[in-house]
């Protein structure tokens, strides 16, 4: 799927090198990038597995690598857990964004709506008019897998492209180029599909004794 920190971070608000760099060079020969978006949103209805992921500056340099575990669960749940160098929890319950940050025992809410309008974390866990917000930009294949590349139609949105890699037909890699010249990589194994999440996995209830920065929107 990120920065509220860096967490969902590349994913929700900017925004491995190995399958990167997909859109560098002349790219191979075309595939069918449009019909594996439009399989993965309209077929995929949980996913789960662990992720890596890193920041890149723009000379090339990791300033920051992350890991841990992510749940999606459509339309609009996401849980994305990091366990590594930090704790921090992240929860879209399809109305607000939770962003708990462990170390410093402060939770900080915002409307949905708000924190994923014209972000990558929508192709995560919308439903099939997210794509009205991207335009198709090409795809190819790479070494095993087939990338296809999406660009913001919101000349406002913090991302200037996404990029989404496919294997065997199922998402294993993500690319978050930023507009201030970082990366954001995402490696994703272990990956499962449409097995029952339980729904409580996407509700958040603040721990006692920490800070809770906004007000989220009620039912």
């Amino acid at each position: 799927m990120p920065v509220m920190h860096t967490t969902l971070g590349g994913l929700i608000a900017a925004s491995l090198l190995a399958a990167g760099a997909s859109a560098a060079g002349a790219p191979p020969p075309d595939v069918n990038g449009e019909a594996l978006i439009e399989d993965f949103i309209e077929s995929v209805h949980t996913m789960r597995g662990r992720f890596e992921q890193s920041l890149v500056d723009a000379s090339d340099t990791v300033v920051e690598s992350s890991s841990g575990t992510f749940e999606i669960r459509r339309p609009g749940q996401l849980r994305w857990s990091y366990e590594q160098p930090y704790e921090q929890l992240l929860v879209a319950d399809g109305r607000n964004v939770w962003s708990y940050d462990v170390d410093l025992a402060q939770v900080t809410v915002k409307p949905q709506a708000e924190v994923l309008s014209s972000t990558p974390a929508l192709l995560l866990g919308g439903t099939r008019d997210v794509l009205e917000d991207f335009t198709y930009d090409g795809s190819f294949e790479d070494r095993g897998t087939e990338w296809v590349r999406l660009l913001p139609r919101d000349t406002d949105s913090n991302f200037e492209s996404v990029e989404l890699g496919f294997s065997d037909g199922t998402l294993t890699r993500m690319i978050f180029a930023d507009n201030l010249d970082q990366t954001t990589l995402v490696a994703m194994h272990d990956v499962v599909l449409n097995e029952p999440i339980d729904p409580e996995r996407f509700r958040f209830v603040p721990p006692g004794g920490v800070d809770v920065v906004g007000t989220p929107l009620e039912d």
